[in-house]
């Protein structure tokens, strides 16, 4: 019998399966523009737990990749200063999906087209599981935080905003 919950790997569930991260997997009907809030709010997380995937590019056109609590804007200008960089702000959704290989609203951090550096807010690290996109609209997968900094090498930064 087949489990109803399972979906269609994907290249970040491959690559986590290649890399021996064990996660769990969390499909839900996806609502464009929905975000990680509406994510949350169907599967019953918490958005703080709920990470977003962000491709974001510098002020030469660099992509970069920012991971945020769900509940949580990113502050470009804090971002930008603790990488170094001039200004950081948002790819148009045509420039990430092709930097990622991902389309916007699936981003997954792993197994991206392009290898991009990537940035992590610092308090995410400190939580017990994360659930982030696995790769494909409407699916989330659960790991352990260190993951992102294992297999990512994802660097901490300061640069949460609350939601307005």
């Amino acid at each position: 019998m087949a489990r109803k919950d399972h979906v269609s790997e994907t290249p970040a569930t491959a690559f986590l399966k290649a890399n021996g991260v064990g996660f769990t997997e969390h499909p839900y009907e996806y609502l464009e523009h929905g975000g990680a809030q509406h994510s949350a709010a169907v599967l019953g997380f918490d958005p703080f737990t709920v990470v977003k995937t962000l491709v974001m590019e510098d002020e030469k056109a660099r992509p970069l990749i920012v991971l945020m609590h769900g509940n949580r804007t990113v502050s470009t200008k804090n971002l930008a200063r603790q990488a170094g960089l001039k200004s950081v702000q948002p790819c148009k959704p045509e420039v990430a999906n092709r930097h990622s290989g991902y389309l916007v609203g699936g981003t997954s951090p792993f197994a991206t087209r392009k290898q991009m550096p990537v940035y992590v807010e610092e308090s995410i690290l400190a939580l017990p599981r994360i659930v982030l996109n696995g790769g494909r609209r409407g699916y989330l997968v659960g790991i352990d935080p260190q993951v992102l900094v294992q297999l990512l090498v994802a660097k901490p930064v300061n640069c949460a905003l609350d939601e307005t």
